[in-house]
């Protein structure tokens, strides 16, 4: 059985308006037009389409039937147009983002929930784990976007690499709050919460205090810069953190100043390099890059 969207528009058009001559008018179309379209439609379905009774055309028994199945089609069609233009538009469809544990709960969610605003019909996958994982999703294609630290490249990826500033973070009461800079001398005396050993972050940081020849008394070893946040809101010791994830605790038992000498971290905006990237991705890309400008290293502030 074979028929076109034409012979079932002026099907539903006749049944609707109960005349071949308001049944062109609404398709724009001549009446023998029509007429040819019924035709032929009826001839495919093989029964009698219309009856005619003072002088309405009313469906067929059988019409009736097809009429509910047929205006479930143009129903479809009308949903799939409104999924065409909001997928064009970028309003709808589904974003699949995997990042550090820290991001999922301090930055990201403010800068998703912007995003979302203006895109009522997307919806979203955060998933966090450590960076090893996150290259292995984005290298299977598993997920859209990846953002992690200390990324050295790979063929299966394109990245767009950020260095974001540093600060070191102290308990507010503490004595060296009241100092505008804090210099790797400062920091002497203090018990020092750092990221992991192994991390590239790390070992810039030892290369600082190994130039000025101060010791890092290591205290308390993380991986995530959200954790040393926490510990230092709570009282206990001084860290050198990304300057993002330092103001979201600002005002909540820290306090956060510029470190010297100068110190970046570096952030990593992973993709697929294969495959289509849709402009949804491309567009969540854009704003969040937008979002991290107050906090990239001044040397790199045309990267957005």
């Amino acid at each position: 059985m074979k028929f076109s969207l034409r012979q079932l528009e002026a099907f539903q058009a006749t049944a609707n308006s109960g005349s071949v001559t308001q049944a062109a008018k609404r398709l724009g179309v001549s009446q023998p037009a029509v007429s040819r379209l019924l035709a032929d439609f009826a001839n495919t379905v093989g029964f009698e389409l219309f009856e005619r009774e003072s002088g309405t055309l009313t469906p067929t028994s059988e019409a009736r039937y097809m009429l509910t199945e047929v205006s479930r089609v143009f129903e479809s069609l009308n949903h799939l147009e409104d999924l065409r233009r909001d997928l064009k538009e970028r309003t709808a469809g589904h974003l699949r983002i995997a990042c550090l544990p820290g991001f999922a709960t301090s930055h990201l969610p403010k800068v998703l929930t912007e995003f979302l605003d203006q895109r009522p019909g997307v919806t979203v996958t955060l998933e966090p784990d450590r960076p090893e994982r996150i290259l292995e999703w984005i290298i299977g294609q598993q997920y859209d976007c990846g953002i992690t630290d200390g990324f050295s490249g790979h063929p299966a990826t394109e990245t767009i690499d950020i260095p974001i500033k540093t600060a070191c973070i102290l308990p507010e009461d503490h004595p060296l709050a009241a100092k505008d800079v804090i210099a790797v001398q400062d920091l002497r005396d203090e018990k020092i919460i750092h990221s992991r050993r192994d991390s590239p972050f790390h070992a810039a940081l030892m290369h600082c205090f190994d130039q000025k020849g101060v010791p890092l008394n290591s205290w308390i070893e993380v991986r995530q810069f959200t954790a040393a946040c926490t510990l230092v809101s709570q009282g206990y010791g001084a860290s050198i953190v990304s300057a993002l994830d330092a103001a979201q605790f600002e005002g909540r038992g820290l306090v956060s100043r510029p470190f010297e000498p100068d110190l970046s971290h570096e952030l990593s905006i992973l993709r697929p390099i294969t495959g289509a990237q849709p402009l949804l991705v491309l567009d969540f890309i854009e704003t969040f890059v937008e979002s991290l400008q107050p906090f990239v290293h001044e040397s790199q502030k045309a990267i957005a």
